[in-house]
């Protein structure tokens, strides 16, 4: 193994989780910086382990932990459901904590969920000893600023970016070297739906907007129509590809915002190698923890603020289910939320739910009411707009007659005669 020379040495990573011990809460650092090593090693001790707790929110990779023949040694602990884990919590082999993404660290600093061993993925040291957290910073932080133990996979591919996310090398207790690529999501041609969202969208946004988008074929619909604006910010808990031509273009200029001018705040980067070379120590980028980047307070001082989020379901009085099909967690509450009140509150800022109209089964993503058992991930006094690829719909300050009429509106056409019987049973 090598030996750094800021003097930070390396151990196998069955040696350095030997510091687990049955009972113990482990956080595992998510998204693109899922340390898999570390896991697949983690997995490995099953045989000497019980009762060890896994906390983290989306994590990429096959969660072996969740498997029947790992049931005693490990049970996960999501603040944030991704695909791997989402058989497992229907099935019952995990669990899900509903929690606004913005709180997530406070359950690690108030050790309502405290962290004993935090594993996480870094960049190798510079020459002050210093780590970078890469591509997430979100909840990470918080789990290596309160572990008593941190298990440290230390990539040279991993994009060192500025902000918070630092950790120096006198707080790792074991390191394991590797030099495999971060997990990349390519981006997917856009529907024909999601062009026409994208098109409604960005006639909303104004010059001088504050942007907060995530990730997918509707966010990267919206950016890619914004190429004719001008003067617009970026103030969101995560980011992709999609921003990179639009800084390119001089249409991302930061230049009025009010909280980090200048700058693009997020609290994590998803997206192809392309954006993690793009933000590999590039100082218009800065990283932040999620307790900050969806702050509502902070977030509501900048100027027009434009939430682009989206939906698996809206009721025809504006409830948002976000997170679950019926009972069946999907995902999770994020910061959907944390955005939606922030933009509302901002001078000028508009709130919006955009989604296409229907699933892929045909199945109509408007609703008389949602299905039994989902949850209400934004409540219907907090909307204002929904897009849909047939129309814009502002429900801020509509009663509820007037909010079904004009989510009717935007209906798919083959849905719109239920949806409209369903409005009169219930509003007359």
């Amino acid at each position: 193994m090598p030996i750094l020379s800021t003097d930070l040495s390396f151990v196998s990573a069955a040696e350095a989780l030997s510091c687990v011990q049955s009972g113990d809460r482990v956080f595992i650092h998510g998204a693109a910086m899922t340390p898999r090593l570390l896991v697949e090693a983690l997995t490995d001790r099953a045989p000497h382990l019980h009762d060890v707790e896994l906390v983290h929110i989306h994590t990429e990779g096959q969660p072996r932990y969740t498997e029947d023949p790992f049931a005693g040694s490990f049970r996960s602990n999501a603040c944030f459901v991704g695909g791997n884990l989402r058989k497992a919590v229907q099935e019952g082999r995990a669990d899900y904590v509903p929690v606004f993404l913005s709180e997530i660290p406070l359950l690690f600093r108030r050790r309502i969920l405290p962290i004993d061993v935090a594993l996480v993925q870094v960049s190798p040291p510079d020459r002050h000893g210093y780590c970078s957290l890469g591509a997430s910073v979100d909840v990470a932080l918080a789990a290596t600023q309160t572990a008593r133990y941190i298990v440290a996979l230390v990539n040279p591919k991993v994009p060192r970016t500025h902000g918070d996310g630092f950790i120096h090398i006198s707080q790792i207790h074991a390191a394991v070297y590797t030099d495999e690529p971060i997990y990349a999501y390519p981006e997917s041609p856009l529907s024909d739906a999601e062009q026409k969202i994208g098109r409604f969208v960005a006639e909303l946004v104004e010059d001088g907007a504050t942007l907060q988008m995530g990730i997918g074929g509707v966010p990267n619909a919206v950016l890619a129509e914004l190429k004719g604006h001008k003067g617009l910010g970026v103030h969101t808990e995560m980011f992709s590809d999609g921003i990179i031509d639009l800084i390119r273009l001089g249409v991302i200029t930061n230049e009025y915002k009010k909280v980090y001018p200048g700058k693009i705040v997020s609290s994590f980067v998803m997206g192809t190698q392309r954006v993690y070379d793009f933000i590999d120590d590039n100082p218009i980028f800065i990283l932040k923890d999620c307790s900050l980047t969806n702050d509502t307070s902070l977030i509501r001082k900048n100027p027009k603020v434009t939430a682009i989020n989206s939906a698996i379901e809206i009721d025809l009085t504006g409830q948002i289910c976000a997170d679950t099909i019926g009972p069946m967690q999907f995902s999770g509450v994020g910061g959907q939320m944390d955005f939606i009140r922030g933009a509302s509150l901002s001078e000028g800022g508009k709130p919006i739910i955009a989604l296409p109209s229907v699933t892929g089964r045909g199945e109509s993503k408007l609703v008389s009411m949602l299905k039994a058992g989902a949850g209400v991930t934004t409540t219907r006094a907090h909307v204002h707009f929904v897009v849909t690829e047939y129309g814009v719909a502002n429900l801020y300050g509509k009663n509820l007659r007037q909010r079904a009429r004009a989510l009717i509106q935007i209906a798919h056409p083959d849905h719109r005669e239920m949806l409209e019987q369903a409005a009169w049973e219930r509003f007359k």
